[in-house]
């Protein structure tokens, strides 16, 4: 019987550990790539390109701007979030669009008081009750525009936000003034670190600090298309306009989970540029978005879902790839859609490393002697070497944002980001199951909450 177990746990390990350690490889010379193109472009400047300094702001045309706010459920956030942009935007001729639902009274009664009292934020109800699709609400949101500005001013270009989003006083000055030089503007987004649930919550702050200081920027040098956030970024209204007319009048797509990414790939379909706003305040300080994302672990794996299904899933799909021969785009539309086969190259480590240790444990048991690894030294090494320089790369940049405590606490939230993304594979391809099979998608959001803004941030 432990003969038979022997041999089978030998076939499992090897197979799963040579799977795992080719697939680590080609991951390993993948992300190597990208720090290679940025470190080249780095050289180029001694800093990172600032397309804007705070002290330059002032000055420039203030067109108006419209800003879109999804809200379903969220009484908890929405009251703090609108209060605090009314007040923090430093900006003369912007309108807040709250869209909500009739089945949520809570919600429509917060923003109704704050839209009484101040003439900048519009109350919009959606016609069909929720939840329905965060852009099936941006699409109603920008009905209510159309009919407000029919035959008057109109907004030169829609600000997209969540309801838990913290606004950054310069953020409107800094799109009046890019918008005119490219139909889209993405500032970064900086998520806020929960000190108590600091694994979780804090591994987007590692995420996002890396995806916002380097990834975008080595998509603009191949010149691949700029993904948005769904916050903190700008469109101009003329481009909307024409993905709403190519798309029968509706500029965001009902149907799609992750209609922040397929838009930002929509407006360069369209020819339009896109650019990350790397612009310092008046103090020094990066003009960015900041919120806090889920702190638990199930709702980090609600949240990975969603964004797996929409854009490593149903992406294939519903966008396709990018213009032909245009190998840079293709690059980092495969890079986004790598996530499953991640998790896959992930769970074959994991069941190599378990099934080897129970190896070892039968053959101790049998009195007979280990069994070499199945994978060649060179193999082992090289991968150890990717992994140190991935995690290092990691935690510079996650120090570069939030100081060296985070850095250091960066190590070990990378392992936290792999649990939670195996886990929220198999709910994306559950949901996506589901949508080849008629299934309708909805808006699976997650709870937030606001910070406390008399209290530093814990960041």
């Amino acid at each position: 019987m432990l003969t038979g177990l022997v041999i089978v746990l030998e076939s499992v390990a090897r197979e799963a550990m040579l799977f795992a350690a080719i697939g680590f490889l080609i991951g390993g010379i993948d992300d190597l790539a990208v720090d290679f193109i940025y470190l080249l472009r780095r050289g180029w400047r001694r800093s990172p390109k600032l397309v804007a300094r705070g002290g330059d702001l002032r000055g420039h045309p203030t067109p108006r701007l419209a800003i879109f706010v999804p809200a379903w459920d969220e009484a908890a956030v929405i009251g703090p979030m609108l209060s605090t942009a009314l007040a923090r935007f430093d900006y003369p001729d912007f309108r807040i669009y709250v869209g909500t639902y009739p089945n949520d009274r809570a919600t429509i009664d917060v923003v109704a008081t704050i839209a009484a009292r101040d003439a900048r934020v519009r109350l919009v109800v959606n016609d069909r009750p929720g939840p329905t699709t965060k852009a099936d609400n941006l699409n109603a949101l920008w009905h209510a525009l159309s009919r407000d500005e029919a035959g008057g001013a109109r907004a030169q270009a829609i600000v997209l936000h969540d309801a838990e989003d913290v606004v950054h006083r310069d953020e409107l000055r800094v799109f009046a003034r890019l918008i005119g030089r490219y139909a889209a503007v993405q500032l970064p987004v900086r998520p806020l670190i929960d000190r108590c649930a600091r694994l979780v919550s804090g591994h987007y702050a590692d995420e996002f600090a890396e995806a916002h200081a380097k990834q975008l920027v080595v998509r603009e040098a191949v010149g691949a298309a700029m993904p948005l956030a769904g916050v903190g970024c700008a469109i101009a209204r003329s481009t909307l306009e024409a993905i709403a007319t190519a798309r029968g009048g509706d500029p965001f797509d009902a149907g799609s989970l992750t209609e922040d990414y397929e838009l930002g790939l929509a407006v360069a379909a369209m020819g339009g540029r896109g650019v990350l706003a790397r612009v310092l305040d008046a103090t020094g300080e990066p003009v960015a978005v900041e919120a806090y994302f889920p702190a638990t672990l199930d709702a980090a794996v609600k949240q990975k879902a969603r964004w797996m299904t929409g854009i490593a899933l149903a992406g294939w799909d519903r966008v396709g790839w990018g213009r032909p021969f245009d190998l840079g785009d293709h690059w980092m539309r495969m890079r986004d859609r790598r996530a499953l086969l991640a998790v896959l190259v992930l769970g074959a480590a994991y069941i190599a490393l378990v099934a080897w240790a129970a190896l070892a444990g039968v053959r101790w048991m049998m009195g007979a002697p280990a069994v070499s690894l199945p994978v060649p030294g060179w193999l082992l090494t090289t991968n150890a070497v990717l992994l140190g320089w991935r995690l290092a790369v990691r935690a510079t940049f996650t120090g570069a944002g939030y100081g060296w405590r985070e850095a250091i606490w960066a190590m070990p939230r990378a392992f936290v980001g792999n649990l939670i993304a195996i886990l929220a594979a198999r709910r994306a391809i559950t949901r996506y199951l589901a949508m080849l099979y008629g299934g309708t998608p909805v808006w699976d959001k997650t709870a937030h909450a606001f910070p406390d803004l008399a209290q530093p941030s814990a960041s």
